[in-house]
């Protein structure tokens, strides 16, 4: 069989010649359009992970196909020495839909944190009054914010953290969801609390009814920076344009980044009025690719696809059924669900199998999902998916659950 199929063989090449700093499932993709991928002996599968919500709007959507191959035939680089005709009008959209002053475009997520970090410490030491030196910020356990020195240095995860030190200073890292916790470590050389709405890589944890209100209040009267990544949670992934905004909560700071470059390419984005993004100055911070014009060609009609709201209706209306289907496996197999829009958490009973096993049986049967930690396996297909393909999806995990 092996001299027949394309994948076996191509999977041995990848194994051969690439760091193994991933651990993939053994599918070797070629094609994709909508919720569907082809690999490269034909067969087809229904995409659950949508590029870690990286394609929110599916694969080739064809309005942004369309931007992409426009702007290709004219310009795709200029550096940030000069400007081009694309980037204002991304600026301009991507303040508009977030409602803030300014923005500043970077590539990739973890840029978009370091960019993140960068301002809330220029902004402590020039606004707040820190001491030179001394500003801290303070985290939450099980957070997933990149893979940067800087970044590991404040994660709780020891495979993304171990042998990776000299670990950067100036963090302090409290449970997530625990906001006394959070506000007791919160002190005067404190310049930010930086959390995600949902925690994605930990298995898309929800945090308590009230949370993050309850964080914004603090960050208000203690004079902090409450920044959100919604790299992952954010551009209608969970039923609404921004995670946070189901608890009617405004952060200082968004970080954005994955659906924002349309599955096309890198974008990222930090949103946030001028009293904290004005700061920065000419070479205190920046990117040759940032904002680059074929990046904002692509991201504006991303913006644009939102601002209409037909994406964050299909999460939240598609993300009942597939809550529905989900929860009716509790006690079948799962020991756990957590679902906000389209975007799942899923507890399997670890005396069955393992996440990576569940995801393996999965693809066997046609559905690409992720594992993550233990037997804990997420959802996130993109929004495009269709009320059948989502009862698909969860019939199929219903007969690996079932053996």
């Amino acid at each position: 069989m092996d001299d027949i199929l394309r994948t076996p063989g191509a999977v041995r090449d990848a194994e051969r010649w690439t760091a193994h700093n991933y651990h993939p499932l053994p599918v070797v993709i070629s094609s994709a359009e909508g919720a569907w991928l082809t690999d490269v002996d034909g067969r087809r599968y229904l995409d659950c992970l949508a590029g870690y919500s990286a394609l929110n709007f599916g694969h080739r959507h064809p309005q942004l196909i369309a931007a992409a191959h426009a702007q290709l035939d004219r310009l795709t680089l200029t550096s940030r020495a000069f400007i081009h005709d694309q980037f204002a009008d991304f600026c301009r959209e991507l303040a508009e839909l977030c409602g803030k002053d300014l923005v500043l475009p970077m590539n990739t997520g973890a840029e978009a944190v370091e960019t993140g970090i960068k301002v809330a410490r220029k902004w402590g030491y020039q606004v707040k009054g820190v001491a030179a030196g001394q500003a801290n910020i303070v985290v939450a356990e099980g957070n997933f914010h990149g893979r940067t020195t800087t970044i590991v240095s404040f994660s709780t995860d020891e495979d993304a953290r171990a042998d990776f030190g000299p670990y950067t200073p100036g963090f302090t890292v409290v449970p997530y969801g625990d906001l006394d916790a959070l506000t007791a470590a919160i002190d005067e050389n404190t310049v930010a609390v930086l959390l995600e709405p949902i925690q994605g890589e930990q298995g898309v944890v929800v945090p308590p009814e009230g949370y993050l209100p309850g964080v914004r209040q603090v960050c208000t009267e203690r004079n902090v920076l409450f920044i959100a990544d919604e790299i992952q949670s954010g551009l209608g992934r969970t039923g609404a344009t921004f995670a946070c905004d189901h608890e009617g909560v405004v952060p200082d700071m968004y970080l954005l980044g994955k659906a924002l470059g349309g599955g096309i390419v890198p974008v990222s984005a930090v949103a946030a009025n001028a009293d904290v993004l004005g700061v920065l100055k000419p070479g205190q911070h920046g990117s040759t690719f940032g904002g680059n014009p074929l990046a904002c060609a692509v991201a504006i009609e991303v913006v644009r696809l939102l601002a209409t709201g037909e994406f964050q209706r299909r999460s939240a209306e598609l993300g009942e059924r597939l809550r529905a289907g989900l929860e009716g496996l509790v006690g079948k197999g799962l020991v756990g669900v957590r679902v906000r829009g389209l975007w799942a958490g899923l507890d399997i009973d670890p005396a069955l199998m393992s996440g990576r096993e569940a995801c393996e049986r999965l693809a066997a049967r046609g559905v690409l999902a992720k594992d993550t930690h233990g037997s804990t396996i997420r959802l996130a297909p993109p929004l495009v998916i269709t009320e059948e393909e989502i009862d698909l999806a969860v019939a199929q995990l219903a007969e690996v659950l079932a053996g």
